[in-house]
């Protein structure tokens, strides 16, 4: 029997407990942050005490769950209604504090079996689903619309039509889609940290894989980190503190992430009806409002405020910046067009994560005895999608251009010829 090394001694333990604690944080972090967007978004003032149900509702669109609209109107009318739209502020903070409660354990490990990790992992992936069901299960309501004051309210009134709209969840797909989402954070969280060991045979892949990984993931964050303070600045200066602070801890990563993308060159389409609204600056809104189909990119946006193309310079100098870490972290022997080939796949598939949950879609329309037509007054619809192949395109230009670039600005910080793999 061989005696147990030190690190064999100090191997700290994760169970049940630990994964209980990891996943009720994770939950409990994202319930606080939607809690706090929805009520300063105006939500408290919902009737039937519906707030808490509106909570968890967002909650488990974060994670990937499926929310079902669903409205009634009685024999004589028809109403209609659909929404797809991730909070990525609740989504981001349930990801950083499920990572981090995954990775604690594991900490000041140089190698671990893929049995240890995929035993770690599944109890969390249990515990994560009942959280799951829980939520999807208590994210149900249903509410009362007003008809108005004009001729439809009075139709309303004679023939008895009291026009309901409601939501709840498609559970068995909240529970696939959320397991899933979790299963990524995972993942993508063992490929970013340093000091989470790997089993042995994926080691030799640390080296191209996790500085790259690790670089998106900054350049992510600090996105979000500059648009938080321009957000404070503009509550503070402009006013409208309530409204701003709802976009920051629902939204945020939605509004600057899609700033990115713009920045780098791509281009969206969308289009807002009646009276919804995005949670973004009012140019954006402005382009996207009309009877047409609206393009959303770097000359329509001028267009209204030349201000837009300081987007171009700021996403440069971040990605920059992201390059710089990703040679920072990489062996000194990595040569420039690895670099170029790293970032390019990196901020690519990066790029395309943004395209893929950062699309909204949602429609609203009521109709009596045929007025309305599930639109006008009582309806509206946005959606806002974007044109993949284009930001994909861009996405590996940019990263086959900063790449080297990142090299050269970090070949005089090198101290190791080769990443770590003892931290």
């Amino acid at each position: 029997m061989s005696p147990r090394t030190p690190s064999d001694q100090a191997l700290p333990r994760h169970g049940w407990a630990q994964a209980g604690v990891a996943v009720l944080a994770a939950v409990l972090a994202m319930g606080v942050v939607a809690a706090l967007g929805l009520w300063a978004a105006g939500a408290r003032d919902l009737p039937d005490n519906a707030f808490p149900r509106v909570v968890a509702a967002t909650v488990v669109t974060a994670v990937g769950g499926t929310v079902e609209l669903s409205g009634t109107a009685g024999g004589l009318a028809e109403s209609d209604a659909d929404l797809t739209v991730v909070p990525l502020s609740v989504t981001l903070v349930g990801a950083l504090v499920l990572a981090a409660g995954f990775l604690r354990p594991l900490r000041h490990r140089a190698v671990a079996g893929a049995r240890e990790l995929a035993g770690w992992a599944a109890r969390l992936g249990a515990l994560w689903l009942l959280a799951l069901l829980g939520l999807a299960l208590a994210a149900r309501q249903t509410f009362a619309v007003s008809l108005g004051d004009d001729a439809l309210a009075d139709l309303g009134d004679l023939f008895g039509v009291s026009p309901e709209v409601g939501f709840t969840t498609d559970v068995p797909l909240t529970l696939l889609f959320g397991l899933l989402w979790a299963a990524g954070v995972l993942v993508l969280a063992l490929l970013v940290s340093r000091g989470a060991p790997l089993p042995a045979r994926l080691l030799r892949f640390q080296e191209s894989v996790r500085p790259a990984a690790y670089a998106m993931v900054v350049l992510l964050l600090a996105n979000v980190v500059l648009g938080a303070v321009v957000g404070l600045v503009v509550a503070v200066t402009r006013g409208h503190a309530a409204e701003t602070l709802a976009v920051l801890l629902l939204g945020l990563p939605n509004l600057v992430w899609l700033a990115l993308t713009i920045g780098l060159g791509a281009t969206w389409e969308g289009r807002v009806d009646g009276p919804f609204g995005l949670p973004m600056p009012h140019v954006l809104d402005e382009v996207l409002r009309g009877s047409d189909t609206a393009t959303l990119n770097l000359s329509t946006l001028s267009d209204h405020d030349g201000r837009v193309w300081w987007l171009v310079a700021v996403e440069a100098v971040l990605l920059l910046a992201a390059a710089f870490v990703m040679a920072a972290r990489s062996p000194r022997r990595m040569r420039a067009w690895q670099h170029a080939v790293h970032l390019a796949v990196a901020l690519t598939l990066t790029v395309l994560m943004i395209c893929l949950v950062g699309r909204i879609s949602a429609h609203y329309g009521l109709s009596v005895l045929g007025i309305g037509d599930l639109g006008g007054d009582l309806g509206g619809k946005l959606f806002l999608e974007p044109r993949l192949w284009t930001a994909l395109g861009f996405a590996a230009l940019w990263g086959l251009i900063a790449g080297p670039l990142g090299g050269l600005l970090a070949g005089p910080v090198h101290r190791r010829g080769a990443v770590e793999t003892e931290r």
